[in-house]
């Protein structure tokens, strides 16, 4: 099984394990990154096990050893599963505040690390593109069709992709030097994200990837904004993302000017003709 990832191996195997192996395999399931993080003994009390049972389920898995195994989980835990960063001590916390707290920090440290010069230049580009494209994957999809709305303020040509049952070959195809692309590289990130940059590098287009915390820089983006994605609880946090967003397109409306309130003042009338509002 050289190329399982480590949590299907386990899946895999648990309903035929004995009842130890069981137990342990159950801990593993809900809580992956105590293999990644502890020795064996350590994941044996955890599990309430022997040694012994411990050897034998990483022998059951397909590994040679334990160390095989834990490098294995460390290598999936890099990839931003949020399962494995629970704890199986540690239970999320219930006061509201403290996900204030945390939330409240992230916004203010993604922003801390944009200047109102990168934001100005890609608001320019963004207003002079022949055609703006918003690329999103998983959370990146509901990021990037929020973005497009907010947009679609004072920039016609701004889509949000790929729709239902498409895929990215004939959007790429269609990108020219003269488009912006918004990227969103959110992890975890799809595996396509690599082959995209590479497409949208040879399409000699400019590139705003916005990612979180956890993603290299990438040297193709003519922006690359970093967000801060830390949570109290098990799920990533993404108020920093939205922030960046909010300063994106306020941005964009104010530097639209007259061009910006003609297109404001036509879809007003239009809402109105319509009684949609």
């Amino acid at each position: 099984m050289p190329d399982r990832p480590f949590l299907s191996r386990v899946r895999r195997i648990l309903p035929d394990l004995h009842p130890a192996e069981q137990k342990l395999g159950r801990l593993v399931c809900d809580f992956p990154g105590e293999l990644a993080s502890y020795s064996a003994s350590e994941l044996a009390d955890l599990a309430g096990v022997s040694n012994a049972t411990v050897s034998r389920f990483v022998r059951r898995l397909g590994y040679d050893n334990y160390e095989e195994a834990r490098r294995h989980a460390r290598e999936e835990r890099a990839t931003g599963s949020r399962l494995y960063l629970g704890d199986v001590k540690v239970a999320a916390p219930h006061d509201p505040r403290i996900y204030a707290e945390t939330d409240m920090r992230n916004v203010e440290n993604t922003l801390a690390s944009v200047t109102p010069e990168e934001i100005d230049r890609l608001v320019a580009e963004l207003l002079s593109a022949r055609k703006v494209w918003m690329f999103g994957f998983r959370v990146g999809a509901s990021l990037a069709q929020y973005l497009q709305w907010q947009l679609l303020q004072v920039i016609e040509e701004c889509v949000a992709l790929p729709g239902p049952g498409q895929t990215m070959g004939e959007h790429l195809a269609g990108l020219q030097p003269d488009d912006v692309v918004i990227l969103f590289g959110i992890r975890r990130r799809v595996a396509q994200m690599s082959s995209i940059l590479v497409g949208v590098e040879r399409a000699k287009c400019k590139l705003a990837y916005i990612t979180d915390e956890s993603e290299p820089l990438q040297p193709s983006a003519d922006w690359h904004f970093r967000c801060i994605t830390a949570s109290s609880g098990p799920l990533f946090s993404h108020v920093g993302v939205m922030a960046l967003l909010n300063l994106i397109a306020n941005r964009a409306i104010d530097a639209a000017e007259d061009r910006g309130r003609d297109r404001l003042a036509s879809i007003e009338a239009a809402n109105d003709l319509l009684g949609e509002l």
